[in-house]
């Protein structure tokens, strides 16, 4: 069998709700066995090959038909690929499949999911697009730059799935600013709106123990946004997040190897001179813990103005806000 957690033969169906970039998702995995195909075997009628943050992407095209050409497909798939390497300084993995399957008579993009170490790649994502999906559905498309953020951690179990798609949840928005796709005041307004739905519930046992949607995807964006202010709180904002995601990375730490929990963030805390992953990990784990967010936006200065938002560049965090969506260096 394939290494890689995602390759154990585990299926991940992602059914999602559009609502904003940072969007809904429900992830189902059951387990992977016949009767079922393997994803990865399924037809190819056509192929390209793209070069992207020193990657060799193999993008394929299943059978069907879709409005719009080639290229502005291969457009959106660039445009993901190249968000998601400018976060992590490089595309994670150095050889990734795509596959595009097209669905008869509907539009937009309809879901996507990635394994680790499957069909002789390191990473292999499937996403369904609509034969009638326009511009507009490519151009306000999230799941695409979230799927491939899946390649630049390890595969974890299933306890720990949180951190998977919180990271996923939260990355997502901020890379598409850093490669100029978003404003920071469109991801911001999002995510005063949408974090929320992480809130512990009653009877929530912590992040490892409490496998609900809202928990497992906003909840694990909570750990991700405070665990980046805090890692830039520590370092007077010389290292963030995403220096901590790229020493994991630079371990080998990519979607096609099985790491506990622990060593990631170890891994992680050792790229940043800090212990931050390992301490929010160790009081969120099996404990309810709420995030005070209204006293974090405020801090960073995201206030609601009426049905919109105002940015603060003198609230005390503000250096924070702007540091996490400006591309590093």
């Amino acid at each position: 069998m394939p290494g890689g957690g995602v390759a154990r033969f585990f299926r991940r169906l992602a059914f999602v709700a559009f609502a904003s970039s940072i969007a809904a998702c429900i992830c189902i995995e059951t387990a992977y066995a016949a009767p079922y195909p393997a994803p990865w075997n399924d037809p190819v009628a056509s192929s390209r090959t793209l070069t992207i943050g020193g990657a060799s992407i193999q993008l394929d095209f299943g059978p069907g038909t879709v409005d719009l050409p080639a290229e502005r497909i291969i457009a959106w798939v660039t445009n993901a690929a190249q968000s998601v390497s400018i976060y992590y300084g490089r595309f994670p993995v150095r050889r990734d499949r795509i596959l595009i399957e097209f669905d008869p008579g509907r539009s937009g993009v309809m879901h996507g999911t990635t394994w680790g170490g499957v069909g002789g790649f390191p990473a292999f994502t499937r996403i369904h697009l609509g034969e009638h999906t326009t511009q507009q559905d490519l151009d306000s498309d999230w799941m695409m730059t979230h799927e491939l953020l899946h390649t630049g951690f390890p595969s974890m179990a299933d306890d720990n799935h949180w951190i998977e798609e919180g990271l996923a949840v939260y990355i997502e928005p901020i890379a598409r600013v850093q490669n100029g796709l978003l404003r920071p005041e469109k991801i911001w307004a999002d995510m005063k709106r949408d974090m929320p739905q992480g809130d512990p519930e009653p009877g929530d046992r912590g992040l490892d123990l409490t496998h609900t949607w809202g928990r497992t995807y906003w909840g694990g964006a909570q750990f991700c946004l405070l665990a980046d202010v805090t890692i830039r709180k520590q370092t007077h904002n010389r290292k963030g997040l995403e220096d901590a995601l790229r020493g994991i990375v630079a371990e080998g730490g990519t979607i096609d190897q099985d790491w506990p929990i622990g060593r990631a963030f170890a891994v992680g805390d050792q790229a940043t001179g800090t212990h931050v992953l390992t301490e929010l990990y160790n009081k969120m784990k099996d404990k309810p813990v709420p995030v005070d967010l209204d006293a974090l936006w405020k801090e960073l200065g995201v206030e609601r103005t009426g049905d919109g938002i105002r940015l603060d560049d003198s609230a005390s965090l503000a250096d924070i806000r702007k540091a996490i969506t400006r591309p590093e260096k």
